[in-house]
């Protein structure tokens, strides 16, 4: 039997990478973790870091409406959503194609906060957190650079509808962050990135423990820096 006390997690998108790293130092922390995959290798992987698992695709209605149909009556303390999908830098409106696009803002943009919104009952009140795996290349304030635009543009649509989906939130008492991790290792952030997933994922938990109960919208990374919008 559960222990009552014990915190619950619904990680989306922990097959590999971030997501895996996520539910896995949950689970050193003590919680009880669920996370979601798309095949049978990802779910071998998250279940030898200790965690449950479901199966999900993330951009079909369907599989959400499943999913949301077999966690009925369970509560979460936290429901992370880790989904994302890198473009070369060659890639930049006006030349990527139509269908390049819609699968970027598709995966990035649109199918994270169509789950959290269908999962959002399940989310525990007062001191739930909704969390969102974003990137300071969404800050719109700050680019100055213009590299990775069409990525950049599809953090950014995420970090709005973000918001828009936290304005919705009515009297619901949830705390909602977007969450960078650093440039971390992994197949998209390649292998130059000066963090390794181990180096990102307890801040990231600290974080998410700390900001609990707050009821506070925020920007943050993994050290729990506001970033800008």
């Amino acid at each position: 039997m559960a222990d009552p006390e014990q915190r619950t997690a619904l990680v989306i998108g922990a097959s590999r990478g971030l997501g895996l790293g996520l539910a896995a130092e949950l689970v050193r922390h003590g919680w009880d973790v669920t996370g979601t995959v798309r095949d049978d290798a990802g779910a071998a992987r998250l279940a030898s870091a200790g965690a449950r698992v479901e199966l999900l695709d993330i951009t079909h209605p369907d599989s959400i409406a499943a999913l949301v149909y077999r966690v009925a009556g369970r509560t979460f303390d936290l429901v992370f959503v880790n989904a994302g999908i890198g473009i070369g830098p060659d890639q930049v409106a006006g030349t990527a194609s139509s269908d390049v696009v819609a699968q970027l803002f598709a995966v990035n943009a649109i199918a994270p906060i169509a789950v959290a919104r269908a999962l959002i009952d399940r989310v525990r009140d007062g001191t739930g957190v909704v969390g969102f795996m974003s990137s300071d290349l969404g800050t719109v304030a700050r680019n100055d650079d213009g590299f990775l635009e069409l990525y950049r543009a599809s953090k950014a649509a995420l970090n709005s509808l973000i918001r828009s989906f936290t304005a919705g939130l009515g009297h619901r008492k949830i705390t909602v962050l977007a969450m960078h991790p650093g440039w971390v290792r992994t197949d998209m952030g390649g292998p130059h990135a000066p963090l390794a997933v181990e180096d990102s994922v307890p801040g990231l938990v600290r974080v998410l423990e700390a900001r609990a109960g707050s009821n506070r919208h925020g920007f943050v990374d993994y050290t729990g820096a506001e970033l800008d919008w």
